[in-house]
């Protein structure tokens, strides 16, 4: 039988509701028990692909081309679950397929509300993912924070959905916030049952508290939780800051018992988690015996979240290479202020990641010329990668102005153009080349080297690709096109030969990176950056 699992939020958000269902799934996975994830987001969206970064942090995309919220990368990470569109479910999603069904007189003439139309179209998505596990388990993540306007559907939904599936087969956990009080100097409970006050009137009762805390929970402080809250003393779990890497939580959160407690109320025979590679995983990030400086060069730089795959692959690749690395954030407008030895020097690596617009745009031209004339391993993505072509059409091949038409659309050597199937979309959201594409790889390439293999399959988010009228040109003065497309149409991996590693791809290997599977172009970026003096 399904067994459901419910993760809400309270007091604050950015609590970490998605790192704490992603490390749960770990460690019922390695109890062996099969777990899927799906998070609900409140906001009218229909899905986050026209979002700033700035708004919403990085957008996820899965393999059959949805752009999810980034609280997937985690659960991807975190587990072997491999996600689709129907793990990511918002009010936008939700109020257009209602929408829909009245405008086709699927209603029978009923008047259309919240309850019982909306609440129904949520529980349905539970229930179509429920198909997908069978005898298994479902983490569903809320998103926001109880007590929000936008979020009331979604918890009506799963009280109800609660009370359809009966007890033992569905468990609460709420997060919330125990702050410190400096001037006091203790911790506070109140925000917290509050929280959990705001929660049962909506008619949903937490099994379990998350405490998320800069402190120890004291024993006489869980007893007042557990008082206070109606939550059992073995129930109230402390979630404290981790000191090194957001890998350390699921053991954090084994030692307080969590998934004991877990597999208990849910009438769950799992045997003890060995957790000893995850642990080996997490110390050799924590004592490694290597070092290098690798500078990200990006747009949306002051934001963590803009990047959070590519810190994640980062960390992954280190670790495998027993090696820390230490993230260097460039502003790339910064560079074309102040030029790059200012900002790149004493660099092991230059990493330029995706992104859209003009702004910053020279900059980062400027940092893959840096990287690839001071022969300092580079590794382009997406855009990323235009860039290393645009700035090798000029620098190298000499074609003065050459561009993107993103940037610029009368330049005279426009080497990366809108692909022809999208000169007739008008609509944004979910029309990019989205999702996971087949990618040729040439033999005698640094690409086959690292795959070892002459086919792979990646994910991709992209409007503008290579264009292939400057192949020969390109081609003949030093820069390889080693992966495309099976039709050969498209470059998917360009590379320069005798060059200690330049790498660039138009897909964002990021998406598939996992903490004991790092991926294979970002182990073979940290390992040259490693050889970099």
């Amino acid at each position: 039988m399904t067994k459901y699992i419910f993760v809400t939020g309270g007091v604050v958000s950015s609590l970490g509701k998605g790192l704490a269902a992603a490390s749960l799934g770990t460690l019922l996975e390695h109890r062996g028990q099969k777990v899927i994830l799906q998070k609900f987001d409140p906001y009218l969206n229909v899905d986050p692909g026209t979002m700033s970064p700035f708004q919403h942090g990085e957008v996820y995309v899965l393999d059959d081309g949805a752009e999810t919220d980034l609280d997937l990368g985690h659960y991807e990470r975190f587990t072997s679950t491999n996600l689709s569109r129907m793990n990511n479910l918002t009010s936008g999603q939700v109020y257009l397929n209602v929408l829909t069904k009245e405008r086709e007189g699927k209603y029978l003439g009923n008047t259309v509300q919240v309850i019982p139309h909306v609440t129904n179209e949520i529980k349905e998505r539970i229930r179509n993912v429920a198909e997908q596990i069978g005898d298994g388990i479902i983490i569903t993540e809320i998103g926001g924070t109880v007590g929000d306007i936008e979020g009331l559907p979604f918890l009506e939904a799963i009280r109800q959905f609660a009370l359809e599936v009966g007890p033992g087969n569905v468990l609460f956990i709420h997060t919330s916030l125990v702050p410190y009080i400096k001037a006091a100097g203790e911790l506070k409970t109140k925000p917290t049952q509050q929280s959990i006050a705001k929660l049962r009137e909506i008619g949903i009762s937490p099994h379990i508290i998350l405490c998320r805390t800069e402190y120890p929970l004291e024993p006489d402080l869980r007893h007042k939780l557990s008082m206070h809250c109606n939550v059992p003393i073995e129930g109230v779990i402390e979630v404290r800051d981790v000191k090194h890497t957001i890998y350390e939580v699921p053991l954090k959160l084994h030692e307080e018992r969590l998934d004991d407690y877990v597999c208990k109320l849910l009438h769950i025979d799992a045997p003890q988690p060995d957790l000893a590679r995850w642990r080996n995983f997490v110390q050799r990030i924590i004592s490694p015996t290597h070092h290098v400086r690798i500078g990200v060069v990006g747009k949306y730089i002051e934001l963590q979240d803009a990047y959070k795959s590519i810190y994640e692959a980062l960390t992954h690749a280190g670790a495998a290479n027993d090696c820390k690395v230490e993230i260097v954030k460039v502003d790339s407008e910064s560079i074309e202020k102040a030029g790059p030895e200012l900002y790149l020097g004493g660099l092991q690596g230059i990493l330029v990641p995706g992104g859209f617009g003009e702004r910053g745009i020279e900059g980062k031209v400027i940092a893959a010329r840096y990287a690839r004339e001071q022969k300092i391993p580079y590794f382009g993505i997406c855009l990323g990668m235009q860039i290393a072509v645009i700035e090798f059409a000029r620098d190298v091949c000499g074609l003065k102005g050459a561009n993107s038409t993103e940037f610029d659309t009368t330049s005279p050597h426009p080497v990366i153009s809108l692909m022809d199937e999208q000169h007739q979309i008008v609509e944004k959201g979910g029309t990019m080349r989205l999702g996971t594409w087949v990618t040729d790889i040439q033999p005698d390439t640094k690409a086959y080297d690292l795959y070892h293999s002459a086919t792979i399959t990646e994910r991709h988010r992209h409007r503008y690709e290579f264009n292939p009228d400057y192949k020969q040109q390109l081609e003949d003065k030093g820069l390889t096109l080693s992966g495309s497309s099976p039709d050969g149409k498209l470059a998917e991996i360009v590379e320069i030969k005798g060059h200690p590693f330049f790498i660039a791809c138009q897909f964002h290997p990021e998406f598939l990176s996992k903490p004991n599977h790092p991926h294979p172009i970002f182990f073979g970026f940290v390992k040259a950056a490693m050889n970099t003096h």
